[in-house]
């Protein structure tokens, strides 16, 4: 890797006398800058003077590099800079490190304690960084380092003062970050931990001697460096260890039940555990994005009580990416020996997707109420009493992405009297961008609680379909694996019942036994085979009855039997001959028979039209092609690209190189020689050298499919001086 260099650079270090300053000196000049050493000399507590700075610019002058000493207070920071300009003619670079210590505690401690922290820590770095900073404009080029404390982040006990100055010093890089942005001008904080004359009879020896501020000294020069990438960051580093530090923001919570309600006392101690959830929280760069934020999820709660206004929904959130379809799909039998099973497991597959029953997960609101509250007074319901008994899902727009986040709401719609037991019924709606995507609807039995006098049937339940009365048009078996419940539960099914000995044997089970959802998952995996093409957003809905448990290791017999688009199914137990699921079916939107040709359609991209931030670059590369067309036909290649968003196809782009034309849309003439799948940030990155494309390949973020090998031939291309 090429040294990086300071040369033709002028670097200004406060308190460079020793400690951390010194070490940020020392190597910035042995890289070829040219360093200010400032340094009262002062001890700890900002008290006498030494000449600690002569000793430092010596030792750099021995060692062939430049520099100046420099005994200036920060407050008067000016005088610093005027240094750096009267020796070396400009400024373009500032490490705000200097700091005194005025430990007591908070009872204890004077207006003189808590003025000097702040004079030098905080005013300080005011001072000399408004000074440089008309330079720095001027030339278009600064970097900007303050130092805080974890006592800045965390507090400390006795370090009131301390304390405040430094998280002070977060909100001074903060503003200056972006008031500096469109000036090249980076700021940003160094949260250390090394050994300096601030802790030298504070730390214990051994860690004093461990936490070299060399260790640190390399984080702090690469920050400084013209190629570091950001602004406005805090980094906490020590002992060779370096990361990112930042606020959170939880999604807190509405502090009402309807927009009509008024906000008391009251509601604010009701919802006052929502509001301190940190659970789905996130990192916000801007004061903007918080009120774009907040205003959406105002307008989100609007919403929601428009779809319900009797408040009786339950709201929960999904999020889901490559790994949990990919696991999921482990857990249903799919596997590597199966070639059709390939697009499912691999997520750099040209063909990657979601198996269609995995949508039903986010439906299942595990952590819901709503069955527990839908019991009738003097019964109840809990993991304890409870079975799967049916379950439906019916996709209402185009097939989900392979990663995303859902919105879902879950409501009770009946509870039947089944007569020893009671049956709740509860439908969820699951949304995406504020979009419908799916309807579920489950039937949980609650065993010993019926015999309430309640209906026995519902109008709001969809109901199972007998299979036709002749012998099955398909048969597909397949043995589950003994591990195939523990494997199952990952995908977020805990239940001990299917792990746990002890609590399978007290439920009556000779073992753990298989979720049904995952026997359920198995059939709808060889219906799709054999029926809809393999091809998920052929799926359009589903309806299965769970009648006996399977044991790990049993063999799946799923019959199916072929009406118009709906396939009739059920499945056995092989060893057993019982029937495990009944009165089930699948409709699809076209029947696509294995072997047989396709009648359903390619998944359909995203409407085109709305603007990606890619488009530029492949309007840049058309522009390119045309100025250079024997380079771009010396490839001799048709690639397409499949442009995504939220994990859906968002624009196809066409590089005919053989012809050669850039277009949007699919290949006029044939088939593409090599396709590529990938996000329209990560296309952006990709081309701007942020994203290296091997990288990309091997994390999933870039799928390739086709002829690989003229992939790579087309790489040295995009970097050619033809920029294409």
């Amino acid at each position: 890797m090429d040294q990086l260099r300071f040369d033709g650079r002028v670097a200004v270090v406060t308190g460079a006398g020793g400690g951390l300053g010194k070490a940020y000196a020392l190597l910035l000049a042995s890289r070829g800058a040219k360093v200010v050493v400032n340094d009262l000399g002062g001890a700890r507590d900002g008290v006498g003077k030494s000449n600690f700075a002569d000793a430092v610019v010596k030792e750099i002058k021995d060692k062939g590099g430049i520099a100046v000493a420099d005994y200036n207070n920060v407050v008067e920071g000016e005088k610093i800079i005027k240094t750096a300009l009267d020796n070396f003619g400009r400024i373009d670079i500032l490490i705000n490190n200097a700091g005194i210590l005025r430990d007591r505690s908070f009872t204890k401690m004077s207006d003189q304690d808590w003025d000097l922290i702040h004079l030098v820590h905080l005013k300080g770095a005011f001072k000399t960084t408004h000074a440089a900073w008309e330079h720095f404009r001027k030339q278009k080029y600064g970097r900007v380092i303050m130092t805080s404390s974890n006592a800045g982040i965390f507090g400390n006990f006795g370090q009131a003062n301390y304390s405040a100055a430094k998280m002070g010093l977060v909100g001074l890089t903060n503003t200056l970050a972006i008031e500096g942005a469109k000036y090249n001008i980076k700021v940003n904080t160094i949260v250390p931990t090394a050994a300096s004359r601030l802790t030298e009879d504070i730390l214990p020896p051994e860690m004093f001697e461990a936490m070299k501020p060399e260790l640190i000294a390399p984080v702090v020069a690469y920050m400084c460096h013209e190629s570091f990438p950001d602004t406005g960051e805090v980094i906490d580093s020590t002992l060779g260890h370096a990361t990112r530090m930042y606020y959170v923001r939880g999604p807190g919570v509405v502090l009402k039940k309807k927009p009509s309600d008024p906000v008391t006392i009251e509601s604010v101690k009701e919802y006052w555990p929502q509001a301190m959830d940190m659970k789905n929280a996130v990192h916000l760069d801007k004061m903007a994005e918080v009120t774009v934020d907040l205003v959406e999820r105002i307008q989100d709660f609007e919403e929601r009580s428009k779809l319900d206004p009797d408040g009786k929904s339950y709201w929960s959130s999904y999020t889901y990416n490559s790994k949990d379809l990919a696991l999921y799909a482990l857990g249903i039998g799919a596997s590597v020996l199966n070639e059709g099973d390939l697009k499912f497991l691999y997520e750099s597959h040209e063909n990657f997707a979601g198996l269609p029953t995995f949508f039903i997960l986010p439906g299942m609101a595990i952590e819901s109420p709503l069955m527990a509250n839908s019991m009738p007074p003097g019964k109840y319901a809990d993991f304890t009493n409870i079975l799967h008994g049916e379950q439906f899902i019916e996709f209402v727009d185009e097939f989900p992405g392979t990663e995303g986040d859902f919105k879902i709401r879950s409501y009770s719609v009946d509870t039947l009297d089944k007569g020893s037991s009671a049956i709740s019924i509860t439908n969820s709606e699951i949304y995406q961008n504020k979009k419908l995507i799916a309807r579920t609807q489950q039937h949980i039995f609650v065993l010993g609680q019926g015999g309430f006098n309640g209906p026995r049937n519902s109008k709001y339940a969809v109901e199972v379909q007998p299979v036709p009365k002749r012998a099955p048009d398909a048969v597909v078996e397949q043995r589950t694996a003994e591990d195939q419940a523990a494997l199952y539960r990952l995908s977020g099914d805990l239940n001990p019942l299917h792990i746990d000995p002890t609590v399978a044997t007290a439920s009556g089970h000779q073992k753990p036994i298989l979720h049904g959802m995952a026997t359920l998952g198995f059939s709808a995996r060889h219906v799709l085979a054999k029926y809809g093409g393999n091809e998920p957003s052929n799926f359009k809905a589903l309806k299965a009855r769970f009648v006996k448990p399977v044991q790990p290791g049993q063999t799946l017999v799923t019959e199916m039997w072929l009406e118009g688009k709906r396939v009739h199914f059920q499945t056995k137990t092989k060893e057993t001959g019982n029937i495990v699921i009944a009165g089930a079916y699948v409709d699809f939107k076209n029947i696509v028979s294995q072997g047989g040709s396709s009648s359903a359609a390619a998944p359909a991209a995203a409407p085109s039209g709305a603007a990606l931030k890619s488009d530029g670059l492949f309007h840049k590369i058309k522009e390119e092609v045309g100025k250079n067309k024997e380079l771009a036909k010396s490839i001799n290649g048709v690639f397409l690209y499949n442009i995504t968003e939220n994990g859906k196809t968002a624009k196809t782009w066409t590089l005919d190189l053989k012809v050669p034309e850039v277009y949007e849309g699919q290949p006029k003439n044939g088939k593409a020689d090599t396709t590529m799948t990938l996000s329209d940030s990560d296309m952006v990155d990709l081309a701007a050298g942020t994203l290296n494309p091997q990288v990309a390949y091997m994390k999933g973020k870039l799928k390739i499919g086709g002829n690989l090998m003229l992939a790579q031939k087309l790489g040295p291309l995009l970097k050619s001086p033809a920029k294409i």
